[in-house]
């Protein structure tokens, strides 16, 4: 078992920054990755970024190419997103998450491939 614990949701104005930590504990050993989802009220949950822990290979959506940043504290296996440059169309529940094999040849990362997830942390962006 593994759990997931988020946290640096909140309020932000358009064009700001948010930092969202997720940190992951028990059976940390099994897992090939980490990342993180957002799931808008009546949409999908989406990929956003993802590491994958062999290699420290970093993929991200094209929607925020640019503007995040995915990382890792391997010691603590914690992962973070930084999220600047905010936009109103970036407001949903981000929920970080994990995932039990992730072959080198895979670049993508769809919800049914994950494992574990957390709880979600609400990011809502202001004008």
């Amino acid at each position: 078992q593994v759990g997931l614990v988020e946290s640096g949701g909140g309020l932000v104005q358009a064009g700001g920054s948010l930092r969202l930590s997720c940190a992951a504990s028990g059976s940390t050993a099994s897992i090939a990755g980490t990342g993180w989802f957002c799931q808008a009220p009546g949409k999908e949950r989406e990929f956003v970024a993802g590491i994958r822990w062999s290699d420290h290979n970093i993929y991200y959506s094209e929607s925020v190419k640019g503007r995040f940043a995915v990382s890792r504290d391997r010691a603590k296996t914690t992962a973070y997103l930084q999220m600047n440059s905010l936009k109103l169309e970036d407001t949903a529940v981000y929920y970080c998450a994990t995932r039990r094999f992730w072959p080198l040849s895979d670049v993508r990362w769809t919800p049914d491939e994950s494992q574990y997830w957390g709880q979600g942390t609400q990011v809502t962006v202001s004008s």
